[in-house]
């Protein structure tokens, strides 16, 4: 019970207490696992080891450094347009950009190879 301006407000007329039936629902709903689909294929991505310094090149090569479809419209010197970078919608996105991470640290770190030209 809450008294403001000399009125009693009940709280228990405004909130409904929670019933056991509702808190085994939540529950349920919390303990079901979602199907992940790609999950196997972004753990192969994961479990890919660079070895090779023509693999590690073809990686470099194959996935670009930045989006490739962000571009900015401009007419008469002016910009009027801008498309975002799509790339984060790809549900592999994290996985390709760590592969081409992966194959950029192979080719500095052992093949001593300046990696400027991937950039």
């Amino acid at each position: 019970m809450l008294e403001t301006n000399n009125r009693r407000i009940f709280l228990p007329g405004f909130i409904s207490p929670i019933q056991e039936k509702n808190l085994a629902g939540t529950k349920k709903q919390f303990g079901q696992r979602k199907l992940d689909l790609l999950q196997p294929l972004r753990q192969w991505l994961d479990a890919i080891d660079i070895q090779n310094r023509k693999f590690a090149k073809f990686i470099a090569k194959l996935i670009p450094a930045q989006c490739p479809f962000e571009r900015d419209i401009m007419l008469f010197g002016r910009t009027i347009a801008h498309i975002p970078p799509m790339c984060k919608l790809n549900p592999l996105y994290d996985e390709l950009v760590s592969l081409r991470f992966r194959a950029l640290c192979y080719l500095v770190d052992q093949c001593g190879e300046d990696i400027q030209s991937y950039c």
